[in-house]
């Protein structure tokens, strides 16, 4: 519930609070005295659009703040949701500055607009007298029904079973442009493997190959150069190794003349050894080293397939080429798996369509066995409220599986008794869908946890009887929620639990909006100006204590 209402510097109201009672307040005063600010400001804590041209004085921002007692599984989901700290009670601020920037916080947190109207959403139903279009969403209309129907669990397995149905038919979907797009691309994917597994690529086959063909490409040159260090080394007239070999000898000579000699000596024994080594290794090499012109050109002959190959697919080597391989194959492979996933998938789609549809059927047993008495209730309440030929009818019309059932349930109106029914959209006054929403919240109260219901001046064009079973119905929705009315009607007024006057004065050269509570005697007063003048009888007094009292 609502509770309090802070608000400074808006429009005509410089500060004003409000404590609100848990059940019916009603709002009255002069026309123009301000009743419609106080649903302004209101509005905007509930996520409309800001207007700087709102602001009292254009020096200051404007602060609108409502703060909401609330039940924890009321709203503990969307704090959830959006990570906000939950606490026992929920302040809602809006601040509007000079320039027209706009801030809001949910518990001094700030919170995008969007946000801001979930959680308001939650909180505060605002029915305005013209303000009629959840009236006619086809789905709030099938919303009521259920709530009558009670079958709320069954409708949430139903929902759940349709969720998935949906995900599966999205998922085949999906599947099948993928098996259209890969079939288009099948034929030209196995040529391009059967390519890669006609080549019979290795690992590092290709460097390996332009290795060897390096190798053979140079043979004549390696083999030449090889001969002559193999020669110079050990064989020529003045081998390098003899010359090292006699170069040491005459080192050691000096070994008893230096403590340093023996040391190089012995180095140079192993460079001679390491040299010795080297010779030997350059001649086994030279063996190995043989032009081949046949195998050159099998080298050749298979590089250019690979060459051809990498270019082709725009690679650079072996494992780029056979990762490309192993990428086809799968494509190829997961064609075959596809198919038998679509079957899987249509055979799982109609088992659950099945299930759906049994479900579904039992669904609208259920609102269909709600619509007669619900039509009976509402035109009795009808018939309450001052529209005594005003009949709602109810049609249910069958149509495909969706979120919530088979049902397309609309809810069609005749004011007139002329056994001509419309679609409340079409046909309905303004005034009508008022008292026929309040007729519809009345019924569907104790089923569905409505939030706080604020309703503006919904008894407008009706008075005497009509005002004064408006006031009863909206004293017995109040029993159970909280109900806010603005209103001109004093049968209504006299079912206050808490009467709030709004009214205008001057302070200064400036005019200012306030609102009090009225005490007892205050109300009775009120309640008789309200019937008879500004100066009322003593019969429109005792009328109004009536009321009151009543």
């Amino acid at each position: 519930m609502l509770f309090r209402l802070v608000i400074q510097n808006y429009a005509i109201i410089e500060q004003l609070e409000v404590d609100f009672s848990a059940h019916l307040n009603v709002i009255t005063g002069e026309t123009g005295a301000g009743k419609s600010i106080l649903l302004g400001a209101l509005s905007l804590i509930l996520g409309e659009r800001a207007d700087p041209s709102v602001l009292f004085d254009k020096t200051r921002k404007c602060v609108i703040e409502g703060q909401f007692r609330v039940k924890k599984e009321q709203v503990q989901g969307f704090f959830d949701t959006h990570e906000l700290d939950m606490e026992e009670n929920v302040i809602i601020r809006r601040e509007i500055s000079s320039a027209g920037k706009s801030r809001a916080f949910i518990n001094d947190t700030p919170v995008n607009l969007g946000q801001l109207n979930e959680l308001s959403g939650l909180l505060v139903d605002l029915h305005q007298q013209f303000d009629t279009l959840e009236l006619e969403k086809s789905d709030f209309q099938r919303q009521v029904i259920d709530a009558l129907a009670g079958h709320q669990d069954v409708l949430q397995a139903y929902v759940r079973s349709f969720r998935e149905y949906a995900l599966r038919q999205k998922e085949l979907k999906d599947l099948q442009q993928q098996r259209d797009h890969a079939n288009k691309e099948s034929d030209y994917n196995k040529f391009l493997l059967d390519e890669l597994l006609d080549a019979a690529l290795q690992e590092g086959e290709i460097e390996a190959l332009e290795a060897e063909q390096q190798l053979l490409s140079h043979a004549e040159e390696i083999k030449g150069t090889l001969n002559r260090i193999c020669f110079q080394l050990a064989e020529d007239e003045q081998p390098v190794l003899q010359q090292l070999r006699q170069l040491q000898a005459s080192l050691q000579t000096l070994a008893a003349y230096h403590k340093d000699v023996p040391a190089l000596a012995e180095r140079m024994q192993s460079s001679y050894v390491e040299l010795q080594d080297i010779a030997a290794e350059i001649e086994q090499l030279n063996d190995h080293v043989q032009f081949d012109g046949e195998r050159l050109e099998q080298l050749s002959e298979r590089l250019n397939l690979a060459n051809r190959l990498l270019k082709k697919h725009g690679v650079q080597d072996t494992a780029a080429l056979l990762a490309i391989q192993a990428e086809l194959e799968q494509k190829l492979e997961g064609m075959l798996n596809l198919d038998d996933r679509i079957q899987e998938l249509e055979k799982n789609i109609a088992a659950l369509q099945q299930q759906l549809e049994k479900a579904a059927a039992g669904i609208t047993k259920a609102r269909q066995a709600q619509v007669a008495p619900f039509e009976q209730k509402v035109n009795a309440l009808l018939a309450q409220v001052g529209m005594p030929n005003a009949r709602i009818k109810v049609d249910i019309q069958q149509g495909p599986l969706q979120l919530y059932g088979q049902d397309v349930i609309e809810f069609l109106f005749d004011a007139n008794k002329s056994n001509q029914f419309g679609p409340i959209r079409k046909v309905a006054s303004g005034g009508e869908l008022s008292r026929l929403m309040l007729c519809i919240k009345s019924l569907v109260a104790r089923s569905v946890a409505l939030p706080t219901l604020i309703f503006d001046e919904i008894d407008t064009g009706i008075s005497g009887e009509a005002a004064r079973q408006v006031g009863i119905i909206m004293k017995e929705l109040a029993r159970g929620h909280q109900v806010v009315c603005i209103t001109h009607q004093p049968q209504l007024a006299g079912k206050a639990d808490a009467h709030y006057f709004v009214y205008k004065q001057l302070e200064g050269e400036q005019v200012h909006t306030h609102v009090r509570l009225l005490t007892q005697e205050e109300r009775i007063t009120a309640i008789a100006k309200m019937l008879g003048g500004e100066k009322p009888t003593a019969a429109a007094l005792e009328n109004a204590r009536e009321m009151v009292m009543q």
